[in-house]
């Protein structure tokens, strides 16, 4: 559980814990996305044509945020 220190902020630790989670979630979901089965049932709901259709504009994004 984490708790704040006395100036409002959490201790390294805390921090820690909260970064190695998010990496085994990266992980567990490249681990599931690898797997064949997955990406022929992803196949077959077309999320590749949401991302395909996503790509520009998050290029876009980035070009305006980097002015």
């Amino acid at each position: 559980m984490a708790t704040e220190n006395g100036n409002g902020s959490f201790s390294d630790k805390d921090t820690l814990f909260m970064l190695s989670g998010v990496a085994l979630i990266v992980f567990g979901a490249g681990l599931i996305l690898s797997n064949p089965i997955a990406q022929r049932y992803l196949g077959q709901l077309g999320l590749g044509n949401i991302a395909q259709g996503a790509l520009p504009d998050l290029d876009r994004y980035l070009k305006l945020r980097s002015m």
